[in-house]
């Protein structure tokens, strides 16, 4: 299937004064699945098919803060389908199914599938033909199994899991057992593009894996979701996008994480729209090769790094983090395209005391709009360039308007200083 990558393209343009607006996205209204919701981001790319937008670069920094920053920015226009985005589901030609105790189920056509019941040891499998579309629907859904996960989509081309205004709970209380050379680690687990939308609530309690896994493109656009997990709370291997929902994560591991060994364009995070509130032991926001952010409300209450990715693009949002190591750090993952960009939003972050930075680049340095409050004794650190051009910035109670190069390129933020890369 063919996937949205970030392309990586350079260009230099000196003496270029740069303003860049972040425009706010409004959720889509939809009505079939082959359109496409369409967002704004600050800069224009070329419009992919569903499953392709693609990034670009433009501009390279000179250093005197008048010029233009590396951008990177993913084509939003075509992330979320109309069936992606729709919450509620035509019944009248489902499929009902009252779930039995000991009793697993296999979906095996395309259709919409109504689910029922509280029960322990079953699990819901799909396989499906690789052009299906499965929808499973969970309306007072519920099941407790020890080693298996709950729904397991094997083979689909895609699956969409929608609840209706009820409440749905799925928990793994033990080690997941294989399935072949298939390695089982999730509460929900699929092995195709999976989709999480409706109305109603769906708690999720994974003791010994992660809470919900895709091996290709995880998406939430609705729905209230609490996630206890012991590992990453929600994995993809391709990318998490969400576009809108409640999200509740308390993980012991990552709480957000996405990334592809095979193909570093790939492993990505997108958030449009939604709640997220995170309590996480490691990572918040994990994602490999980038990490996009146009609006949402995001809460870290504690993490060591909060947003981490080889490329971090916040362009509107809501944001409010405390982290014990980094708050939002940039490193080299998949590419040398390293960088942190500010262009919108308004972002809180609370540092923990000793080593810690709250914006943290092992590359580039960007602030070009947006309201930032920083409380950290160390408030920037960039190994490359550093540039203050826009946006209200406050440091420990102090507004400052530069960050000033230390030796090395290391960014140091006014009040709150900084210090050189480690």
């Amino acid at each position: 299937m063919k996937k949205t990558r970030v392309n990586n393209i350079s260009a230099i343009t000196l003496a270029l004064l740069l303003s860049v607006t972040a425009v706010g996205c409004s959720k889509a209204q939809v009505s079939s699945e082959n359109a496409a919701a369409t967002s704004t981001v600050a800069q224009s790319t070329p419009t992919q098919s569903e499953t392709s937008p693609s990034a670009s670069n433009t501009g390279t920094s000179t250093g005197t803060g008048t010029s233009a920053a590396d951008t990177t920015a993913l084509d939003t226009s075509e992330l979320f389908s109309d069936r992606d985005l729709e919450q509620s589901v035509d019944l009248s030609a489902a499929t009902q199914i009252q779930l039995e105790n000991d009793k697993d189920v296999t979906l095996n056509t395309e259709g919409v599938y109504v689910l029922s019941g509280e029960v322990s040891n079953v699990t819901v499998t799909v396989e499906a033909p690789e052009d299906a579309k499965v929808q499973i629907v969970l309306n007072d859904a519920s099941i407790t199994n020890e080693d298996a996960p709950a729904i397991y989509v094997k083979a689909a081309d895609k699956v969409f899991i929608t609840t209706t205004d009820s409440e749905n709970h799925m928990e793994v209380s033990g080690s997941y057992v294989a399935d072949g050379d298939t390695n089982l680690d999730a509460v929900i687990f699929s092995r195709a593009d999976l989709t999480l939308n409706g109305v109603g609530t769906l708690g999720i309690v994974s003791s010994e894996g992660n809470g919900i896994s895709s091996k290709d493109d995880l998406k939430i656009t609705g729905g209230d979701y609490n996630i206890q997990s012991s590992a990453d709370a929600l994995e993809a291997n391709d990318a998490i996008l969400i576009n809108n929902g409640s999200i509740t994560i308390d993980s012991d591991k990552d709480a957000l994480h996405s990334e592809n060994e095979e193909d570093a364009s790939l492993g990505y995070i997108y958030i449009k729209n939604g709640t997220l509130n995170i309590t996480a032991a490691d990572d918040a926001i994990r994602g490999n090769s980038m990490v996009q952010i146009d609006g949402g409300t995001i809460n870290i209450k504690t993490s060591e790094e909060g947003i981490e990715a080889n490329y971090i693009k916040i362009n509107d949002g809501q944001i409010t983090l405390y982290a014990n190591n980094d708050g939002i750090n940039a490193s080299p993952k998949v590419n040398s395209d390293v960088a942190i960009e500010v262009n919108g939003g308004t972002i809180e972050v609370s540092m923990a005391s000793g080593d810690t930075d709250a914006f943290d680049s092992n590359g580039d340095l960007y602030i070009n709009g947006g309201t930032i409050n920083v409380e950290a004794t160390s408030a920037f650190d960039s190994d490359g360039t550093a540039q203050l051009n826009g946006g209200d910035v406050t440091v420990n109670g102090e507004k400052i308007t530069e960050i000033t190069q230390s030796r090395g390129g290391g960014g140091r933020g006014g009040a709150g200083g900084g210090k050189g890369m480690r």
